[in-house]
């Protein structure tokens, strides 16, 4: 039987809610419970510290909870949304507005968990530091909070925007590539900012007089971690706000979901992995604190090249939406850039966590030895991500061959 607009668009909304809070469901539960276990691990070790930890890990988790709060609040609105007199593509802004916001809330519920636990085994270990861990504990958690807040202003817009002059195809295919855009960047970005700030609040627990540096070292890391989070906001933004009127509907709308695909999927990867090298950084200065000028200078050496793999992500994604292409509406030719875009975003994924690993492990050999192999390690590491890359570049040349030459 058919269905009238308002229907098509009342389910969307609900669907967009259960999206919003299911995904956003995963990443706190994850983050809180383990902080929980962690606590349960502190108060075994010292269990007259058993009041104070306990606290700490409620405050942890009521910070890691709040993705999924945002989660729920977007839930909320989509549920009790009013669809009369909506135009069809708003069932679209709606569904991409809860993946928007249910995805980006995995990762920052996830990284959350990381400091309130290693701030509960801190207290356990060194019962002195206890404000300052907490202190830090939740200073990190806000910071690994800010992509779910890129994917909560992005659901807003899609939400309350009025989409009605832009036209059912290809908008259906911006609104959405936006929510997966900005969803799926920060899944990464949230778990690479939350593990520098559990790193750095378990250095502040073995080195009190280090708290500065340490937590210098932390916010440095973890602000590299957030951009590849930017990039897809920045892609976001772009199919949101572009004018899509007079463009041919076929293949453009295959373009601009591949757009939203390629630097979504291609920024997870970076995001892991700035998060391994930052976690690395924070934990060898705490061990040896004179060494926190070359750990943090090789830290964002090996942290930019480990982005390079979202760039192209982002690349790919800007000749998709931008250079013009001829109407038609055969397979091959919307098949194409949708292909180009999957395959630069799944293609850059493991080289972003491989090229992190190793900036990671050569921060934390250089902060025991840095005098002596400071230089040769950075080198070794640069070949070795070099090598890492080549995976990426071959993802990138598939996707240009796909744009340009098939």
């Amino acid at each position: 039987m058919p269905f009238s607009t308002e229907t098509w668009v009342q389910a969307a909304a609900f669907l967009g809610a259960g999206f919003s809070v299911g995904f956003g469901a995963i990443g706190a539960a994850l983050g809180e419970g383990y902080a929980a276990g962690n606590a349960s691990r502190a108060i075994g070790k010292n269990p007259a510290m058993s009041g104070p930890i306990l606290k700490n890990m409620l405050i942890g988790q009521a910070v890691a909870e709040s993705a999924g709060i945002f989660a729920l609040v977007i839930a909320m609105l989509l549920a009790f949304m009013d669809c009369s007199e909506a135009p069809m593509i708003e069932a679209w802004s709606l569904l991409a507005s809860g993946l928007a916001m249910g995805l980006s809330a995995i990762g920052s519920g996830a990284g959350g968990g990381f400091p309130a636990a290693e701030a509960c085994v801190g207290i356990a270990d060194n019962p002195p530091t206890q404000g300052a861990l907490t202190t830090n504990m939740l200073i990190g958690s806000a910071v690994s909070q800010t992509p779910a807040i890129f994917g909560m202003v992005v659901a807003f817009m899609l939400m309350f925007i009025d989409w009605s002059t832009q036209p059912l195809w290809p908008g259906w295919a911006a609104v959405l590539g936006a929510g997966l855009s900005v969803g799926l960047a920060a899944i990464g970005s949230g778990v690479g900012s939350g593990m520098p700030a559990g790193s750095a609040t378990a250095g502040m627990a073995r080195q009190p007089a280090a708290a500065t540096t340490i937590r210098t070292n932390m916010l440095i890391g973890s602000a590299v971690s957030q951009t590849p989070a930017i990039f897809g906001m920045v892609v976001a933004f772009m199919l949101m706000f572009v004018d899509w009127n007079g463009v041919p509907a076929w293949p453009t709308w295959a373009a601009l979901l591949g757009a939203g695909l390629s630097t979504g999927l291609s920024a997870i990867g970076p995001g892991i992995g700035n998060g391994f090298t930052a976690q690395e950084a924070s934990a060898g200065i705490a061990r040896v604190p004179e060494a926190s000028g070359p750990v943090t200078t090789t830290m964002l050496i090996g942290q930019t090249v480990a982005q390079s793999t979202v760039i192209y992500g982002f690349l790919v994604s800007l000749i998709l939406l931008f250079i013009p292409r001829e109407a038609s509406d055969t397979m091959v030719a919307w098949v194409a850039p949708l292909s180009a875009g999957i395959c630069m975003g799944f293609g850059g994924i493991g080289p972003g966590v491989g090229e992190g690993l190793a900036a990671a492990y050569t921060v934390n050999r250089i902060a025991r030895n840095y005098e002596e192999v400071g230089v040769l390690l950075t080198r070794v590491m640069l070949v070795g991500q070099a090598v890492s890359e080549s995976t990426g570049i071959y993802s990138l040349i598939v996707s240009l061959l796909l744009l340009f030459v098939i």
